[in-house]
């Protein structure tokens, strides 16, 4: 009955902030709903096979992947707009109420009493790297609260990027992992055996801890460049829509996760390639004489990922950098990420805190201008394809901007 109420009240608030014209209001939704029933969520979650996503970067990539893999299965609930924590997690789950399958991402903070909630099918693990040190915290001590989580949960089938160690020790003694050789291009963060303190050593694309019977799993699946290739043989053609290495690692997880619940891998693989754009990320815009690409980076490893989709044929580069609570007050990470080699290319810097940007660059030897306004940065690029890499607030904003322009 307390369900039931608080999914009445949830409707009614989506309703009120649909008309005062403040948003979908399935967030406002789910708090009401978790506040009314703080048992809500583990009701939505009954009689569904459920796949949780998380990881630092890639959450909502992999999600998208995966949902679009699972719908060979039937109806897919999950969340349109990455929203991770528990108010979306529920607001996704109600408005799929009948589906009986979920792909749902999840904050990597929110991944241990989510599943404890909704008793997961499938725990997708990706990566992890330190993110905003202000609201995340340090990174061994998030590893550790995720390998107790998933220890509590053994019937979970994990799948777990052998090439990441932190994540590896996650799943390293569960009893149901599928090892999927995703990459890892960010390995500052794991220079240390998270178990033993000793140090990591790097063998080509193997590792091994120096101080404990630890080391880099034999893969289950693995990617090339065209293939994907899985258990007992299989190979199979894994063309994306979306660019870069980490997102074929992205999609060898997601098929993964589906063939974990029954999906035929080439039904699978052929879905995970139909994902184009994800919330905005990758999709293509113009503004005036310019075709926009627009890319999104949230910490150190993600941009060293997204700096190396970067193409080098474009006239202009605009970098929009914010300190919101959102992206981390403090960004003293940009120190931590490589800017050196945009030779050729003209770079804007812009956002909220260019002027930090601006300095970063400099030191890198990056020639540059600044235009605070990322919009503004964009049409003062020379005509032609312009590459738009922004953090968390100023993605958004650039968004709604161009929402604003259109």
């Amino acid at each position: 009955m307390r369900g039931r109420v608080a999914l009445r009240a949830a409707a009614a608030a989506a309703w009120a902030s649909q008309r005062a014209g403040r948003g979908k209001g399935s967030m406002i939704g789910g708090l009401i709903a978790l506040q009314i029933d703080p048992t809500i969520m583990t009701q939505l979650g009954r009689n569904r096979h459920t796949v949780l996503v998380t990881g630092t970067n890639g959450k909502s990539t992999t999600t998208r992947m995966t949902a679009a893999a699972l719908g060979a299965l039937g109806p897919v609930a999950t969340q349109a707009d990455g929203a991770n924590m528990d108010a979306g997690i529920v607001a996704a789950l109600n408005a799929h109420r009948d589906a009986p399958v979920a792909a749902i991402e999840v904050d990597e903070l929110h991944l241990p009493h989510v599943a404890d909630a909704l008793h997961p099918a499938a725990v997708v693990l990706l990566n992890l790297s330190r993110d905003q040190l202000d609201r995340v915290g340090e990174i061994n001590m998030i590893e550790r609260k995720l390998r107790a989580g998933m220890a509590r949960h053994p019937d979970a089938v994990l799948i777990a990027n052998c090439d990441d160690v932190l994540i590896t020790s996650i799943a390293y003694d569960h009893p149901n992992v599928v090892w999927v050789a995703a990459g890892s291009g960010w390995a500052v963060d794991a220079t240390s055996c998270p178990r033993s303190g000793e140090p990591i050593v790097w063998e080509g694309t193997h590792w091994r801890s120096t101080g404990a019977d630890f080391r880099r799993p034999e893969p289950d699946w693995w990617v090339d460049e065209e293939h994907l290739h899985g258990p007992d043989g299989v190979k199979i053609p894994l063309h994306l829509a979306l660019p870069g290495r980490a997102n074929r690692g992205n999609a060898a997880q997601a098929v993964a996760a589906a063939v974990a619940l029954g999906v035929a891998p080439e039904t699978a693989a052929e879905a995970a390639g139909t994902v184009r754009e994800i919330a905005g990320r990758y999709r293509t815009v113009q503004v005036g004489d310019h075709t926009a690409r627009l890319l999104l980076a949230k910490n150190p490893a993600g941009w060293q990922e997204a700096l190396s989709m970067i193409d080098p044929a474009a006239t202009g580069l605009v970098i929009a950098v914010n300190g919101q609570v959102p992206d981390g007050e403090d960004l003293s990470w940009l120190w931590d990420v490589r800017f050196e080699h945009f030779e050729g290319t003209q770079v804007v810097a812009a956002g909220e805190r260019a002027t930090d940007l601006a300095v970063r660059l400099t030191y890198a030897g990056v020639e540059h201008t600044t235009v605070p306004n990322p919009l503004r940065a964009i049409t003062s690029c020379p005509p032609g394809q312009v590459e738009v890499l922004a953090n968390y607030t100023a993605f958004r904003d650039l968004n709604r901007d161009l929402e604003a322009q259109a």
